[in-house]
C-alpha cells in the first residue's frame, strides 16, 4: 500500500509560513523588503495591536501588474532571479519568492497596487491561499499590503505570541534596522494610531540621530575604510558612550542587517581596555562587498551570511575601528580634515616664540613591576526589611561567634558550623535575598519608596523607554517614582531603599538589559522583575565586607524559603562536613 503523497498547497504553505512567518515581525520585514527592492522613496508602516489585527506597509514604488499582484502569492515566485546562477549575485531584499504566499496562507490579506504608468490598478483580496476579489480599481501609484487577522486559522501559533509589548518591540526593531540601512528612503511607523517615528530622508548620521535621540549626536565617531577585499563605512560611539545595554549594534552588508559575532568580537576587541567588562559599544557599520563573495542563503531569515575570507575582514574591522578610536583620541572632534595639533590656541600672540616641550622620564619606572589593580565602583550591601517568609529547616548551626567569620577573595563567606563549614557566595546569596523581597513586595503591592533631592535623568533609547513603559506598573509598586517621560530619558524622582542613586544608571541599565534579551523574564511578569531587581541590585563577587556584613547576609538568607539556590537556579552555599575535609588529608 503507497503511503507516501504530496501535501495540498494549502498544506504546504501553512508549513512554509511557519519557517518564514513566525511572529507579526517577521511578516513586517517582508513587506518592508518588498517595498525596498520595488524602489520606494517612501514607505509607511501601519501597525494595530502589535501586528495581531493589522499590518499594512504602503510605499510609492514602481507597483505590480494585474497579472504580477496575483503571481506574488504564488510559491517561489519572484521577479529577483531567473536562474541558481544569480544565487551568487543577490542584490535585492526579498528573492526566495515564499514571503507573500507564506502570509496569504495564515492570514486575510489585501493588495491595492498600480504602475506608475496605468491608469487604473489592481485590488486583490485573499483569504488562507483562497481568493476572493480580483479586479481594477482607482488607487495611488505604489501598493498598498493589508494583513490582517495573522495567524487565524494557526490558533496553536497565535496562542503562542508574546504580549503585545514584546511584539511590538521586535516590529520595531524590524523597522529600525531597515530604516538606518536605508537614510535615504523617508519612513513612518505608526502604532494603534500613534506616530513612533517618522523619519526624513537623509544621511546615516541623521537617521541614527532621529532614532535613537538627539544627544547620540555628540557621541557618534566616523569610520572609514576601502580594501580590495571590503570597503567599510559608519560610525561607532566614543567609549563613555558604551552602555550596560544590548541594541545599538548594527551590521549592514550590501544593504542587508546582518549578525555576526565574529565581527562583533572584532569590534570589541578594538574597544578592549577602553570601556568596563559587560559593556557594549555602539557601532553603526555598513559592509559592501561583492555579492559573489558571500552566501546569504544560509539561514530563514537572512541575517546570518558567510563570508568567503572572514579572516582577513575580522583583521579590517578590528584595524578600522581602533584606527578610528586612536584619531578620537588625538582630536576629539568630529571634523578629521582639519589637522588641530597645529592650530595656534586663541589668545596667543602669534610672533611669539615657542619653547621646546621638555619631557619628563621617571627613571624608576619598572614597566614589569607589578602595578595596582583598581576595582570598579561597586554596591554595598544593604539590609532588607523584614518580611514573612518560611524558614527552611538545617541540618547543621552556623554560629554567631565573629572570631569564625571569614571572607575567602572577595567572594565567598565562611562560617563554622557543629559540623565543619559553611561556604557561603555572597553575590549569589543576596540576589536569593533581594529576589524573595521583591517578590513579596510585587505580590502585596506595598513598596518603599525614597524621595530624591533631585530628579535623576537617564538617557535611553525609544525601544529602552517601551521596556520601562511595559514595566512601569510593577516599578511603581517596588519604589520606583518617575516624572513625566521626554522622548529619549526619563526622570527618576524615587527609589526603592535597596537601590543607591550613584548606581541608578547601572541599575535601569541592567534591568532593560534582562527583559530586552531574556524570554523567559519577558514572560515571567512579577517573577520576570523580581529577577532582574535582584540581579541588578545585587553587591559584586568582588565586594570586600565587614564582618558585620557577613553575619548580616547570612542571618538574611536564613530566612528565605529557599535558602540554597539563587534566582537562576545556582547554588548560593555548600556544607563541607568535617568527614569531607579529612578525605584531602
Amino acid at each position: 500500500m503507497d503511503i507516501i503523497q504530496l501535501l495540498p498547497d494549502h498544506v504546504a504553505n501553512q508549513i512554509s509560513a511557519g519557517e518564514v512567518i513566525q511572529r507579526p515581525a517577521s511578516a513586517v520585514k517582508e513587506m518592508l523588503e518588498n517595498a525596498l527592492d520595488a524602489g520606494a522613496s517612501e514607505i509607511k508602516l501601519f501597525i494595530k495591536d502589535a501586528g495581531k489585527t493589522l499590518l499594512q506597509v504602503i510605499d510609492n514604488g514602481c507597483g505590480m501588474s494585474k497579472t504580477d499582484v496575483r503571481m506574488c502569492f504564488e510559491r517561489h515566485a519572484t521577479s529577483k532571479i531567473k536562474n541558481a546562477e544569480d544565487l551568487f549575485a543577490i542584490q535585492t531584499m526579498g528573492f526566495r519568492g515564499e514571503a507573500m504566499a507564506s502570509i496569504a496562507a495564515i492570514a486575510h490579506v489585501e493588495v491595492n497596487t498600480k504602475l506608475t504608468d496605468n491608469e487604473l490598478g489592481s485590488h486583490l483580496i485573499i483569504e488562507g491561499t483562497e481568493m476572493k476579489t480580483h479586479e481594477d480599481c482607482a488607487t495611488a501609484n505604489g501598493t498598498s499590503v493589508k494583513v490582517k487577522n495573522l495567524f487565524y486559522n494557526v490558533p496553536a501559533r497565535r496562542n503562542f505570541l508574546k504580549s503585545d509589548a514584546v511584539e511590538m518591540r521586535h516590529i520595531t526593531e524590524n523597522f529600525t534596522r531597515i530604516a538606518l540601512a536605508n537614510p535615504q528612503i523617508k519612513m513612518h511607523l505608526f502604532h494603534n494610531n500613534n506616530k513612533i517615528f517618522h523619519l526624513p530622508k537623509g544621511n546615516l548620521r541623521q537617521r541614527i540621530v532621529n532614532i535613537i535621540g538627539g544627544k547620540k549626536n555628540e557621541t557618534l565617531v566616523p569610520i572609514e575604510e576601502e580594501t580590495s577585499v571590503v570597503k567599510i563605512d559608519g560610525f561607532i560611539g566614543k567609549p563613555e558612550s558604551a552602555k550596560r545595554t544590548r541594541g545599538e549594534q548594527y551590521f549592514f552588508v550590501n544593504g542587508r542587517f546582518i549578525k555576526n559575532h565574529y565581527l562583533h568580537h572584532a569590534v570589541s576587541k578594538a574597544f578592549e581596555d577602553l570601556i568596563p567588562y559587560n559593556y557594549f559599544p555602539s557601532y553603526f557599520i555598513n559592509l559592501q562587498i561583492e555579492p559573489k563573495l558571500i552566501d546569504i542563503n544560509i539561514h530563514p531569515t537572512k541575517t546570518e551570511i558567510k563570508f568567503e575570507d572572514e579572516q582577513a575582514i575580522y583583521a579590517i574591522m578590528r584595524a578600522c575601528v581602533k584606527r578610528s578610536l586612536g584619531a578620537y583620541n588625538i582630536a576629539p572632534t568630529l571634523d578629521f580634515s582639519q589637522e588641530l595639533s597645529f592650530d595656534i590656541p586663541h589668545g596667543m600672540n602669534k610672533t611669539a616664540i615657542l619653547k621646546q616641550p621638555q619631557i619628563k622620564v621617571d627613571a624608576s619606572y619598572n614597566p614589569f613591576g607589578k602595578t595596582e589593580q583598581h576595582p570598579a565602583k561597586e554596591q554595598y550591601i544593604v539590609n532588607e526589611p523584614p518580611f514573612e517568609a518560611q524558614k527552611l529547616a538545617t541540618q547543621f548551626t552556623i554560629e554567631n561567634n565573629i572570631s569564625n567569620v571569614m571572607q575567602i577573595a572577595n567572594k565567598y563567606i565562611a562560617f563554622s558550623t557543629n559540623e565543619g563549614m559553611i561556604l557561603l557566595h555572597q553575590s549569589r546569596a543576596h540576589k536569593r535575598i533581594l529576589f524573595e523581597y521583591f517578590s513579596t513586595v510585587l505580590s502585596h503591592n506595598k513598596g518603599q519608596s525614597q524621595q530624591l533631592l533631585f530628579p535623576k535623568e537617564i538617557s535611553l533609547n525609544k525601544q529602552d523607554i517601551a521596556i520601562i513603559n511595559h514595566l512601569k506598573a510593577d516599578l511603581l509598586a517596588v519604589g520606583f517614582l518617575f516624572e513625566k517621560q521626554k522622548e529619549n530619558s526619563i526622570s527618576i524622582l524615587g527609589i526603592p531603599p535597596e537601590c543607591q542613586e550613584e548606581n541608578l544608571q547601572f541599575v535601569i541599565e541592567h534591568l532593560i538589559e534582562q527583559h530586552k534579551n531574556n524570554e523567559q523574564l519577558q514572560t515571567a511578569q512579577n517573577n520576570g522583575l523580581a529577577i532582574s531587581l535582584a540581579l541588578s541590585l545585587a553587591i559584586s563577587k568582588q565586594k570586600k565586607l565587614s564582618t558585620e556584613e557577613m553575619i548580616s547576609l547570612k542571618t538574611e538568607l536564613e530566612k528565605c524559603e529557599t535558602p540554597s539556590i539563587c534566582p537562576l537556579g545556582k547554588a548560593t552555599m555548600i556544607n563541607l562536613r568535617t568527614a569531607d575535609l579529612e578525605k584531602y588529608f
